[in-house]
């Protein structure tokens, strides 16, 4: 049976090591509901505000971690594929990182199956490092609790941070201290900057998601965050905005009161495609079809249906609902787009797989 890291001692967490030395781990994607947008420090992946999730229970990502020693370099493939630049640039990088932390030299093979599309704005990064960091922690003896791999996860991706956990998570921007050469205030900006889970009232939740476009992006969420923080002039008023939404999403939350839930959700991520719109060059990740789903979302709520929208950085919609409007809204979304639809409720945090024992 699998093993929910975030409820381990820390004792317990190598448990999902292997004979070979090696772990498995699967996470699942999360969807932000007051979005991340812009890292005030890009190396140790910090952002400028707090943001909230919610971790989704489809397109797991299952990653592999062996410990491979006399190698000179590591091993990557991707759904059976070597992943070559940027890709496995990113992936030696955080393994280098968690070599540094266990004390440890030897290289590993890593084997990753993604079942959400790479590059499209379906938070495949968060999934991805979510599982690499549970699994390289435990194949290098790094014993860390739900905290200390949310703190590592968040190294790789900032959004996997927050797929540690299961259910709705808000990821802490934490606070800065000193300069990048002080390493004693590096040491407290990472150890502030950590994603933990949300208490949540009565809430039956479904994200339906419009999968309009599964292809990589033209512009990558890393460049077009950079763009936009450095040139758009509506940044900083949409990141004072966005600390407003997310007390007021947890209010919401905490009541269980998905209508609010909804519209702090939806005018967040308009608020953050606008900004982006306003970037120099404008950086447009909405397609005419996004539109067309933004336009159905306001008919089922004029209808009666409490449906709301969230976009990230990609063209494809994901509509906030009732578990029991589900069917409802996707018939509508699918007859208005002609596109695949995903249902998705609420999901498990990262675990280690123990069968490969």
């Amino acid at each position: 049976m699998p093993v929910d890291a975030g409820k381990l001692p820390d004792a317990q967490l190598l448990d999902g090591r292997s004979r070979d030395g090696g772990a498995t781990a699967v996470a699942h994607p999360n969807i932000a509901l007051v979005k991340y947008w812009g890292k005030r420090d890009e190396r140790l992946v910090l952002p400028y505000t707090d943001s909230l999730s919610m971790t989704l229970d489809v397109f797991p990502t299952t990653t592999s971690v062996r410990l491979s020693p006399g190698a000179t370099t590591d091993e990557v493939t991707l759904n059976g594929v070597l992943a070559e630049g940027e890709a496995g640039r990113r992936i030696t990088a955080f393994l280098d990182l968690v070599r540094e932390r266990a004390g440890r030299a030897e290289r590993a093979v890593v084997c990753t199956s993604n079942t959400v599309p790479t590059g499209a704005g379906l938070a495949s990064s968060a999934s991805g490092f979510a599982a690499l960091a549970v699994a390289s922690a435990a194949a290098y003896g790094l014993r860390l609790d739900a905290t200390g791999l949310s703190r590592l996860a968040r190294r790789g991706s900032g959004s996997a941070s927050r797929s540690i956990f299961g259910g709705f998570a808000v990821w802490r921007a934490g606070t800065d201290a000193g300069t990048d050469t002080d390493r004693d205030a590096e040491t407290v900006m990472d150890l502030a900057s950590h994603a933990e889970p949300v208490p949540v009232g009565d809430l039956a939740p479904a994200l339906v998601i419009a999968l309009l476009d599964t292809g990589p992006k033209a512009v990558s969420s890393r460049e077009a965050m950079r763009r936009t923080v450095e040139t758009s002039p509506l940044y900083r008023a949409w990141a004072a905005s966005s600390r407003a939404d997310l007390v007021e999403m947890r209010e919401a939350l905490r009541h269980g009161d998905l209508a609010a839930v909804g519209e702090v959700a939806e005018r967040n991520a308009l608020g953050m495609h606008a900004t982006m719109l306003a970037a120099r060059p404008a950086v447009r990740y909405l397609s005419p079809t996004s539109v067309t789903v933004l336009d159905t979302v306001l008919r089922l709520r004029r209808d009666g249906v409490p449906a709301y929208a969230t976009i990230d950085a990609g063209p494809n919609v994901k509509v906030l609902c009732r578990s029991s409007d589900a069917d409802q809204v996707s018939a509508a979304v699918r007859a208005a787009a002609s596109c695949p639809v995903a249902v998705a409720h609420c999901g498990p945090g990262a675990r280690l797989q123990t069968g490969d024992r």
